[in-house]
């Protein structure tokens, strides 16, 4: 891999120029390089909270290279036994990795295809259980913590599939663990006789965790050369050691994205091309769950090229070849100048761990400018308490209100608890905007294309209607990624929170010893929705949640119709 074409020196600071210089200066004159390096945690604050036990990170390109050899021979003894699969059963920085190896690279001749399972939605989690045989899938079950309960509902419905077909005494044989020493879940898969367990390293935090055992185990069942893989990351890591602030690919894209949230452009648009989106959404999580705290944010607006223009809220990073175009001025129509920006080269699928370490030195830059620490999560909690309260009740609350459309396409208005209709309500709810907000829509809704591409009609009809940025957050994989901005940021968000209701039964089976956060998925998906609009109210967050009580898509058209 060539430095040079991570380096993000072609910047159009614009407006932000100064702003730029003064914190690179202040990098310089903190010595911040050297102490980040030297694992001097008051870097970010001055209590030790989740943070020196949180750098393990720095050194992961190094230290994974000794881990290369028994991968590989992990995932040649797999492959020997009949394997064919792979699927990655976690959350947040336990599947996000994992999803860019998927998706971004071939399969090797003979190796096990990838795929990641990420949601809690009946529907889904049904398909997949239909479609995957036993016999010839291995199933990863991915949690720093051990107690992830997503991955325990997951784990508990795929190995009783697994029992039912091969028995209770080759069960265990089809799976894997990826967790942290000493986790309930280490216990759980020598109990149950998986056949491997790797441990995560406890110093690294799951956003962080790319270049650790989450992220390579997948990618050496994807028959991926990991020592090429890391190359990159080492030297990357290498170039972020340099300790001139302007010198430093990692400290300089750090104080752009620090000198701009600070100045208010707190809205990172990233330019990507359709075959690099699964490394948008790790980007997502990594830049929003770090830094959307203590009333401050950046938050991640993906785009598949350039367009979001000007406003002066905004900068953007534009990710692609090296011979694509340079970033572009402010589209026509667009308010204010264009946003200053960076163009950043990506060619090789290979030097994905150099940007994955690149924007994880960045992100713990800005944090120190933001005066922030990016290596805690104190808002993640917050929807997982209301989802445990909801589900100890007997039912969870249903519609009110009058409904948009007749029978099957009913949409009501569930919250904020008044007997709106729903173009009422939306109209209200967007009346409430003020300048520098974005709009999120939260979604948890059937996961089908047909859907997919109605929440993303939806999403752009509120784009061109509000001018305001807009999101799209697929519930519950959200929850453990933008999740914690939503909450820890400035008040700056509106969230549409669209849910279905009725969807298929999948219970949750009971396995001894896996604790079951509900006895069923739609229960346990119906419960984080509504758990998240709680927990997004008790913060003051300006919310509207719709429940779809019948077919999905032809209430999304009926909402869509709304904004027409």
């Amino acid at each position: 891999m060539s430095i040079s074409s991570l380096d993000i020196r072609p910047v159009d600071l614009g407006t932000l120029g100064p702003a730029f210089e003064a914190a690179l200066a202040a990098l310089d004159r903190d010595r911040a390089v050297r102490r980040i390096w030297d694992r001097d945690w008051t870097v970010w604050k001055e209590e030790d909270r989740e943070i020196s036990n949180r750098l393990g990170w720095l050194d992961a390109p190094a230290t994974a290279r000794a881990d290369a050899p028994d991968l590989q021979s992990f995932a040649a003894s797999v492959r020997g036994v009949g394997f064919r699969r792979a699927v990655v059963l976690g959350m947040g920085g336990s599947s996000l990795a994992p999803e860019v190896f998927a998706r971004l690279f071939r399969t090797a001749p003979g190796a096990l295809e990838i795929e990641v399972l990420d949601t809690t939605e009946p529907g889904a989690v049904a398909a997949a259980g239909a479609r995957l045989d036993p016999g010839t899938t291995l199933f990863l079950i991915s949690s720093k913590s051990g107690t992830t309960a997503e991955a325990a509902a997951l784990l508990s419905y795929f190995y009783d599939r697994a029992r039912a077909v091969l028995g209770s005494g080759h069960a265990g044989g089809r799976f894997a663990a990826v967790t942290d020493p000493g986790t309930p879940l280490e216990a759980l898969a020598r109990d149950l006789g998986f056949r491997r367990v790797f441990h995560g390293r406890p110093d690294i935090g799951g956003r962080f965790s790319a270049l650790s055992a989450f992220g390579l185990v997948p990618a050496a069942l994807k028959g991926l050369d990991i020592d090429r893989l890391l190359a990159p990351a080492r030297a990357m890591a290498e170039a972020c050691r340099v300790l001139s602030a302007a010198d430093n690919p990692g400290a300089r894209l750090g104080a752009f994205l620090g000198a701009a949230a600070m100045a208010g452009r707190d809205k990172l648009v990233l330019a990507l091309p359709p075959r690099l989106r699964p490394l948008g959404a790790w980007l997502e999580q990594l830049v929003a769950e770090s830094t959307g705290k203590e009333g401050r944010g950046i938050l991640p607006v993906i785009e598949d090229k350039p367009g979001t223009g000007g406003g002066p809220d905004r900068l953007l990073v534009e990710i692609g070849p090296a011979a694509g175009p340079s970033p572009r001025p402010a589209r026509p129509g667009s308010d204010g100048p264009a946003a200053p920006s960076v163009r950043i080269a990506f060619e090789d699928p290979y030097d994905l761990a150099g940007h994955f370490f690149l924007w994880e030195f960045a992100t713990a830059v800005a944090g120190r400018l933001m005066g922030i620490n990016p290596f805690d999560q104190p808002d993640v909690e917050s929807t997982k308490k209301k989802t445990r309260e909801l589900l100890s009740r007997p039912a969870i609350a249903g519609p009110s209100g009058p409904g948009l459309g007749t029978g099957a396409a009913a949409l009501r208005v569930v919250r904020p608890g008044r007997a709106d209709k729903p173009e009422d309500a939306l109209a209200s709810f967007l009346a409430g905007r003020r300048e520098g907000d974005y709009l999120a829509v939260l979604a948890f809704l059937p996961q089908r294309p047909s859907v997919d591409g109605l929440v993303a009609a939806l999403a752009a009809g509120l784009r061109l209607k509000t001018g305001l940025p807009v999101t799209v957050g697929t519930g519950p994989r959200y929850l453990h990624s933008t999740g914690q901005l939503h909450k820890g940021d400035g008040n700056r968000g509106l969230f549409l929170i669209l849910a279905a209701s009725g969807l298929p039964a999948t219970p949750i089976p009971a396995v001894p010893g896996i604790v079951r956060p509900a006895a069923d998925f739609g229960a346990l998906f119906a419960a984080q929705a509504e758990g998240d609009a709680l927990a997004l109210t008790e913060k003051g967050r300006r919310i509207l949640m719709f429940e779809i009580g019948g077919p999905v898509e032809p209430a999304l058209a009926a909402l869509s119709s709304i904004l027409a």
